[in-house]
């Protein structure tokens, strides 16, 4: 395989997590050897209706999961489930991004196929401290929102990158400072130093997406705050929650109009 595009798809459609762990890590040093090529001959991409999935955890509805407390041994395992499933998706995210949209700059590519292989290691890291905890990645119930977003901008990587890293995976700067919190007056030091390792560099993927969300306003003759609010009103009403993490935001891309934006539109 000498295609990123063909590697990309592979990491997609692996059902194991252990298998889509290893191939990114795989074709993301593949890549930067320069052992994967952007084939401007490749033909269009298929359709993605669902990456390959493990088995469990068992999909439902997010308004179905159970709230549980951090305070309880199984609170905090579900807690630390929650999001390494969030990581695992990221890793098709990122994944669907690189095989999605062709014809971009070099660039585009290298970003992306770096946030799948740091959404990997975090994944990882995740799944590590669930075991030291007494459970499995798929012992809990998780829900297939990020996913479902990836399907409705699929046609648009403008939407794409507006919406899926600066919407949804931008959540977790706006809760995880809380939750280290949390997690460090338990005394979980573990945790809190898996956290904020995944906090630091979801500031980067997240100003990725901002980045590469300007370049497609730029290219489209389009001003990027008025575009944004209506990308968020078209599309992110029901997922949008406050309130929001000003300084985390702002080293990731966004600006106080934007931010502004979001809270008006927020319940």
């Amino acid at each position: 395989m000498d295609s990123l595009f063909e590697a990309a798809r592979a990491c997609l459609d692996a059902a194991s997590a252990d298998a889509k762990v290893a191939l990114t890590q795989s074709h993301f040093a593949a890549f930067f050897r320069g052992d994967l090529i952007v084939d401007p001959e490749a033909t269009a991409p298929q359709a993605v209706r669902m990456p390959g999935r493990p088995l469990r955890p068992r999909l439902v509805p997010a308004r179905d999961l159970p709230q549980r407390g951090i305070g309880s041994a199984e609170g905090r395992a579900a807690f630390i489930h929650a999001i390494a499933h969030i990581e695992l998706n990221a890793i098709d995210l990122a994944w669907d991004a690189v095989y999605r949209f062709r014809g971009l700059p070099p660039q585009f590519y290298a970003d992306w196929v770096s946030v799948a292989n740091d959404e990997s290691r975090h994944f990882v890291l995740l799944r590590d401290r669930l075991r030291e905890l007494g459970h499995e990645y798929g012992d809990f119930d998780a829900h297939n929102g990020l996913w479902e977003m990836a399907e409705k901008t699929a046609h648009d990587g403008l939407a794409r990158m507006a919406l899926v890293p600066r919407v949804l995976e931008a959540r977790g700067l706006d809760v995880t400072p809380g939750m280290i919190a949390k997690l460090r007056n338990l005394g979980d030091g573990a945790s809190v130093q898996i956290l904020e390792l995944i906090l630091a560099e979801e500031v980067a993927h997240v100003a990725a997406g901002s980045h590469w969300y300007r370049w497609y306003c730029e290219r489209a003759g389009l001003e990027p705050r008025s575009t944004f609010r209506e990308l968020l009103t078209k599309y992110a009403g029901p997922v949008l929650r406050g309130p929001f993490n000003h300084q985390a935001r702002l080293q990731a891309g966004f600006d106080a109009e934007e931010i502004a934006a979001l809270e008006q539109l927020a319940p």
